[in-house]
C-alpha cells in the first residue's frame, strides 16, 4: 500500500530514545479528516496514554476545518487509538513498569486510512541530548570536509 506522510513530530527523536514503533489507527471525524488532508495538523507536544483500558493520543492539534461550521470538534481533544488487545497489554505493561513513554512519531495516510506511528521510548537526559547534538555536528563537519577535497 502507498503511504503519504502528513506530519512528523520534530522533537520525538530529540527528547526520547525510541526503542520500538507501533502502527495505530486513529478515530477521527469527517471535518478532522478534511483538515488533515489540507495538512493542518501539529504533533509537537503530543503524547499517548491509557484510559479505561484503551489507548488515547493527547494534544494532537488538528486545526478546525474552515467550512466545517457546527461539525468542527475541539482541536486538542483526546483521540482514541485503534490497537489490538495484545498490543495494548504489551504497551501498558512497559509504560507502567519500566518507565517508558508513548510518543507519536508521525501521522500518515496508508491507502485511504490515517495511521499514527507510535514510538515506545525512554526520555533522554540533558547530557544525552548534548551528546547527540555534538555527534550530528561532527558528522556534518566531516561531510563538509569531504566535499571540500
Amino acid at each position: 500500500m502507498n503511504t503519504k506522510l502528513i506530519a512528523k513530530n520534530p522533537v520525538a527523536y530529540h527528547n526520547y530514545n525510541i526503542e520500538d514503533t507501533f502502527e495505530a489507527g486513529i478515530v477521527l471525524t469527517g471535518t478532522e479528516i478534511k483538515s488533515i488532508r489540507a495538512g493542518k495538523v501539529n504533533l509537537k507536544d503530543s503524547y499517548a496514554g491509557f484510559k479505561n483500558g484503551e489507548c488515547y493520543a493527547y494534544s494532537i492539534h488538528i486545526s478546525p476545518y474552515e467550512h466545517g461550521n457546527i461539525f468542527n470538534k475541539d482541536p486538542l481533544r483526546d483521540r482514541k487509538l485503534l490497537l489490538s488487545k495484545r498490543e495494548i497489554n504489551k504497551l501498558f505493561g512497559k509504560v507502567k513498569q519500566d518507565g517508558y513513554s508513548l510518543v507519536p512519531i508521525s501521522l500518515y495516510f496508508k491507502g485511504s486510512f490515517v495511521k499514527l506511528e507510535l514510538g515506545l521510548g525512554k526520555g533522554k537526559k540533558l547530557y544525552d541530548k548534548r551528546q547527540d547534538i555534538a555527534k550530528k555536528d561532527a558528522e556534518r563537519r566531516m561531510q563538509k570536509a569531504l566535499k571540500a577535497h
